[in-house]
């Protein structure tokens, strides 16, 4: 028996988008919401889920044209703003009326963000290795990976093209790795594996988001108390960057993951520890 509920949605334009929902939806504690990377989906979170699930609802989404979720046949509503549009018509599907966020890189930017479109329902934000300042090597990186499938013959390959495409990742057992290649890759119909996502969501991305517009939504986390992680190895969030962050946010806790890149992957002892810990005072 699966320990989540696998659910759909319907988005303000008719697309089928997918959720697992984790735990009990009557539970009194603060449901949480995890927001996955640009590329990634739901699975990414399946541990993390599994630990809070027994005190608190978890809902994991994919987003359109990642995971088990539509594609969509026009590039521009892979947009982050069509995607937090989605989102806020998965709150509604999910009956979640407020939540704690957890965001994992543009997960992340969504977070802030709506923290700034539904304020009471945001009750404290996490973000995973992301600010408003984003660096520009790490996203060119991403982007060259992102627009392009990268076919693979079994899991032992597809875990080491992984690696290549993610050096940055810090999982630490081959029970880790091949899970986070199966949230990766998928078998198609030629029993070839290819990756998990839509290529054409890279168009978007291709304009760069203006850091001052992000710096004015990051405002938004101000009165919340937040939680923001750094890889020691990221080439997406400066130590700089973070410094500002914690300069402008009285409330937020900065926790840097000895080793990690871009990005954590959450299951590490200081991150595990840094969220209890968080969640607790909420």
């Amino acid at each position: 028996m699966k320990a989540y509920l696998e659910r759909r949605y319907a988005a303000g334009d008719g697309k089928s988008l997918y959720y697992r929902d984790y735990g009990d939806p009557l539970a009194q504690t603060i449901p949480m919401l995890c927001l996955p990377g640009l590329s990634r989906n739901s699975r990414d979170f399946q541990e993390l889920a599994m630990r809070h699930a027994p005190e608190r609802r978890v809902i994991c989404p994919d987003y359109r044209g990642r995971g088990r979720s539509d594609y969509d046949q026009d590039p521009k509503n892979y947009h982050p703003k069509k995607l937090l549009d989605d989102i806020r018509h998965l709150l509604v599907a999910a009956n979640l009326h407020h939540f704690v966020v957890i965001g994992t890189s543009m997960g992340g930017i969504l977070a802030i963000a709506l923290s700034a479109l539904i304020p009471s329902a945001v009750r404290g934000v996490v973000l995973n290795d992301i600010g408003p300042d984003i660096g520009g090597a790490g996203l060119g990186r991403i982007l060259q990976y992102l627009g392009k499938d990268n076919p693979q013959s079994d899991w032992e390959t597809a875990t080491a093209a992984l690696k290549e495409m993610l050096p940055g990742l810090s999982f630490r057992t081959a029970e880790e790795w091949r899970a986070v290649t199966e949230g990766t890759f998928r078998e198609g119909e030629d029993g070839v594996l290819h990756i998990d996502w839509d290529p054409l969501i890279v168009e978007p991305m291709r304009t760069r988001a203006d850091s001052a517009e992000l710096w004015t939504l990051f405002q938004a986390i101000r009165a919340k108390p937040a939680l923001a992680f750094r890889g020691e190895n990221s080439d997406i969030l400066s130590e700089a960057t973070v410094s500002k962050m914690t300069a402008r946010h009285t409330r937020l806790t900065a926790v840097t993951v000895a080793g990690a890149g871009h990005t954590p992957s959450l299951l590490e002892d200081e991150a595990t520890s840094a969220i209890d810990t968080f969640l607790k005072e909420i």
